[in-house]
């Protein structure tokens, strides 16, 4: 059997009819959509003219992109701690207030939101600018209220959570600039379009029928190598650096056609069903770093605590599951700032597909092989370094 680490593209959705009503973001009255999101991050703070002695207080469990892009944009960065439990150290802000920085970034991480009625007294105290990154959290919602609406500002990864080719959206709530709203985006050449696209397309087949999958996946292989060889260039998406000469490229024009196309409400349902469903059928046998799925959450991956995150994944993979290893490194100058928590999530967090397009009998192959590799999987919460 085999499990896509990503949403795939269905061919169903290519004739699907426009849906009546999109959902925040995509509904938001200023808004601008990138290739990527980290090149939105980008222009926004370049757009603030943030200065080298003006401080963004940033978590200290990231990504990396989102660093880099704030950097490359002017501005200092401290970091603030995150505990195991994803929650933001509340004291460790408080004190930092007083470098009386600029700038709070708060990340929403894997669909759990972080306790913005807190942190939105902090920032309005101390006169703030705050700034939530939603990447990993697209449609989730706090007390009725989408993620992404709290702050000034917001930014989102789309295509993490749907299948679309490309696409990272900034949002202006309050505070709107003028220069990012008459910002002028290139186009993204069709070689990057239609590559992932095909091969979001060959995902959806291969998890339907993996003999056919894997044949078609090898013949596109084949195919891009010849076109590398030619010539072609192709913007990637999922990976990890930044490059100045793709921060004022636009998401496809397929991917803002295919976004009016999905059925919201039935992806958010989907996505909390199948991380109950996998939670139940772990049985607790294995840990989770986050097994609640308060109201309104809408779960990226189910994310599992594993004693050798290397080994577990390499198990896993090997069964046709695509695990992904979460954020095993951040901004290489964030190191010495990182804390113990941090340190232990990037080392022990492996993600486990449970999107909108994972169905029953694979969440049952998931659970299975998951508890045949008890030895690699299980761990106390408290344990691992």
């Amino acid at each position: 059997m085999y499990v896509p680490t990503w949403p795939c593209l269905s061919p169903a959705y290519l004739f699907a009819p426009e849906q009546p009503r999109l959902p925040f973001p995509l509904n938001a009255c200023f808004s601008k959509s990138f290739f990527v999101a980290r090149y939105g991050i980008y222009q926004l703070f370049r757009a603030l003219r943030f200065q080298q002695d003006e401080i963004v207080l940033v978590p200290d469990y990231h990504h990396g992109n989102e660093v880099q892009a704030i950097r490359a944009a002017g501005a200092s960065i401290r970091f603030y701690r995150v505990r195991r439990d994803l929650e933001p150290d509340l004291e460790h802000i408080e004190e930092l207030l007083k470098l009386h920085p600029r700038a709070l970034y708060v990340t929403h991480f894997i669909g759990w939101p972080q306790p913005m009625r807190e942190l939105v007294r902090m920032c309005r105290s101390q006169g703030m600018l705050l700034i939530e990154d939603c990447a990993l959290s697209l449609l989730s919602e706090l007390e009725g209220e989408p993620l992404g609406r709290f702050g000034h500002y917001s930014v989102f990864c789309l295509y993490k959570s749907l299948p679309v080719p490309n696409g990272g959206m900034l949002v202006q709530n309050r505070n709107i600039l003028p220069e990012l709203t008459r910002l002028d985006l290139r186009r993204c050449g069709r070689v990057s379009i239609v590559n992932r696209s095909a091969e979001l397309g060959l995902e959806w087949l291969r998890s339907r029928s993996e003999a056919a999958g894997r044949l078609l996946v090898a013949a596109k292989r084949a195919a891009g190598t010849a076109s590398r060889m030619l010539g072609a260039k192709r913007l990637p998406v999922g990976n990890t650096g930044f490059d100045f000469g793709h921060t004022n490229v636009a998401a496809a024009r397929f991917s803002r056609r295919l976004l009016s196309r999905f059925d919201y409400e039935e992806i958010r349902r989907r996505r909390r069903e199948n991380f109950r469903y996998l939670a139940g059928k772990l049985n607790g046998d294995v840990t989770a770093l986050r097994a609640d799925l308060p109201e309104g959450v809408c779960p990226l991956f189910f994310p599992l605590l594993v004693a050798d995150k290397r080994k577990a994944a390499e198990a896993l993979w090997a069964r046709g599951i695509g695990v992904v290893e979460f954020w095993n490194e951040g901004d290489p100058q964030a190191s010495a700032a990182e804390s113990p928590d941090a340190h232990f999530l990037r080392r022990h967090v492996l993600e486990i597909p449970i999107h909108q397009d994972v169905s029953r009998a694979q969440l049952d192959y998931i659970a299975g092989q998951v508890l045949r590799m008890r030895s690699l999987c299980r761990m106390e919460r408290g344990s691992g370094s």
